[in-house]
């Protein structure tokens, strides 16, 4: 049978757990390669980016460091490269992403600023961009859209920051063993959350098959897991889909808020949590379809109460299961078979990849 998203969302415990397995040596290369870095770039689009968005806050707390994120293609073609960064970072899954591979040659020919990629195939082109070279431990993922592999990229990219803080002395090795043991849990904790999320499903089945539109709205780290979310949707249910930050969304588009909109809020425990709330509380006197995921327990029957012991930095890490598990469940309950892809030619047409991607 051909593996689908959810075959790939029941390895990420496993994926998640090898990973944390091979810590330090999966990152060591990179803490020798970063010690005395103190501004990095990385370069991603699609959930790449979404990935590192999601690392991003916990890497800078951390490691004590300042992380600029961009767009290769606007790189490549019209960003000045800034004189303070000695780091850049190239993240690409498949390792074939044309505009990360083109941003990556670019700050080679430029500058002398060592350069790492992040990758789940080492052999691919993007290597040859990189002066050092990442294996996220994912393995091949062939759906056309990915999960184990985000969860993957991000969690690498926060133990790559933590053996990074380590190395530089900005957090002692008992803070290490604590942030591990974290993530440990929360690794532990993927099967609950999938099953969490599928009562949540079956619940509200019928509301959120027939929507018109989807929004998700975070905060701070969590920004990158709502961005994810759009990603997600987008590409499996096909509806208009957004993820916005919460400060964002009070700024213009909670004009467009009608009473079909379904809108999902995602909660951490932060100084801004309380903003989300009264958010929350004012778009239900609108729309009867408003959606929390959180990391504490479930208040009631529309929320997705993960129980899981992580700060908002670590977050990131697993709040993105929910949305993956949804994305598949509302695609399929739309009639849309995400084993049949569509447009199989886009990626080598546009020239977006360095060759078509080997999909089951």
């Amino acid at each position: 049978m051909k593996p689908t998203m959810m075959t790939y969302i029941q390895e990420e415990q496993a994926v998640t757990e090898s990973i944390l397995a091979n810590y330090p040596g999966n990152v060591d290369a990179f803490a020798l390669a970063a010690n005395n870095k103190a501004e990095w770039l990385i370069l991603a689009t699609g959930s790449s980016i979404n990935a590192a968005l999601s690392a991003k806050y916990y890497i800078e707390k951390v490691a004590d460091v300042r992380i600029d994120i961009k767009e290769p293609f606007n790189f490549m073609h019209y960003d000045k490269i800034s004189p303070h960064c000695d780091l850049v970072i190239g993240i690409s899954q498949s390792g074939q992403s044309t505009s990360t591979i083109g941003a990556l040659n670019r700050n080679r020919q430029q500058t002398g600023i060592t350069t790492v990629a992040f990758t789940s195939d080492v052999t691919t082109a993007i290597s040859e961009a990189a002066d050092l070279t990442l294996d996220i431990g994912c393995g091949k993922e062939r759906v056309g859209y990915v999960t184990k592999g985000f969860i993957a990229t991000v969690l690498t990219l926060m133990l790559a920051g933590l053996k990074t803080a380590v190395a530089k002395k900005t957090l002692t090795e008992q803070a290490e063993r604590a942030h591990l043991d974290k993530f440990r849990a929360a690794a532990a904790a993927i099967p609950q959350t999938i099953a969490k999320t599928e009562l949540f499903f079956e619940q509200h089945k019928e509301n959120l098959a027939s929507a018109p539109r989807f929004s998700a709205v975070g905060y701070g780290p969590t920004f990158g897991t709502v961005k994810e979310f759009e990603t997600k949707f987008s590409e499996t249910v096909r509806m208009p889909s957004q993820g916005i930050d919460l400060e964002a969304f009070m700024h213009g588009p909670y004009l467009e808020v009608n009473p079909e909109h379904r809108i999902f809020f995602v909660e951490t425990e932060s100084p801004v949590k309380d903003r989300m709330e009264l958010l929350s509380a004012y778009e239900s006197r609108i729309t009867n379809y408003t959606y929390t995921v959180t990391l504490g327990k479930a208040a009631n029957d529309r929320t997705i109460g993960l129980e899981v012991e992580l700060d908002e930095f670590m977050a990131p890490f697993i709040m993105i299961i929910p949305f993956q598990i949804l994305a598949n469940h509302i695609a399929g309950a739309r009639g849309i078979d995400l084993t049949q892809r569509i447009y199989t030619d886009f990626g080598v047409a546009m020239k977006s990849k360095t060759q078509p991607g080997d999909y089951a």
